[in-house]
């Protein structure tokens, strides 16, 4: 029988599970700061989802998640870019507006919905903004990527994936055509602020700033 935790429980799995990518064990504070909350809120969802087995726990060391934890966290993710999904490719949202929607279908618990909606997408291995999609077993597939401020000049390659996914940066994105799978080539570096020249595949050079190309992570085959 699959076990429904509260949305409250859900998000802090999430928040850690996505935490222990940078850091093998999260602070308190760090999740505080990801969730938006009062350490000591913190401190107290800590234990209970320790009583749960969810995670491992001791004060002053952080915490990183178990095995049934971060199975339950690759399910959220993966009910979270399904549902980015579909709303981008069949209700025809912008990449910029599905967030904060899937933030809250995210927390649908049938199983059997998810399931179905990954079959009726055709199951897709990527959400809208380049991230992978995690399989019914919590598989993620990988790839390889690179930052394109790091690719090499003059070789084309395809956008695989976004960094910083505000909205503020996914409407600029927007603006100058760069979207998930865009073709394009560095055509010049400046030196002086590390600016790139790039070509978009039938599209006249522009020009895009460093900061923009860490965001931007381009296929490294």
């Amino acid at each position: 029988m699959q076990i429904k935790y509260s949305t409250s429980k859900e998000n802090y799995l999430k928040a850690i599970f996505h935490l222990q990518q940078e850091n093998k064990n999260v602070t308190t504070n760090a999740l505080a700061e990801a969730l938006q909350t009062k350490p000591a809120s913190v401190t107290d969802m800590l234990k209970k989802l320790k009583e749960q087995k969810l995670l491992l726990y001791e004060k002053y060391y952080g915490v990183k998640l178990t095995a049934e934890g971060k199975k339950v966290a690759l399910q959220i993710i993966r009910k979270h870019r399904l549902w980015e999904y579909f709303l981008v490719e069949k209700l025809a949202f912008g990449w910029e507006e599905v967030h904060e929607i899937a933030e809250e279908l995210e927390h649908i618990g049938s199983k059997k919905l998810i399931d179905r909606l990954d079959d009726f997408l055709g199951n897709p291995r990527v959400d809208p903004h380049g991230d992978p999609i995690p399989d019914s077993n919590g598989k993620i597939e990988p790839f390889k990527q690179v930052a394109l401020s790091d690719y090499k000049i003059n070789k084309p390659t395809i956008v695989r994936s976004i960094g910083n996914q505000s909205v503020e940066m996914l409407e600029l994105l927007k603006h100058k055509k760069i979207l998930i799978g865009s073709k394009l080539e560095i055509k010049n570096k400046f030196d002086f602020d590390l600016s790139l020249e790039i070509k978009i595949a039938n599209q006249s050079p522009i020009t895009i700033s460093d900061q923009l190309a860490k965001n931007i992570f381009v296929q490294n085959d």
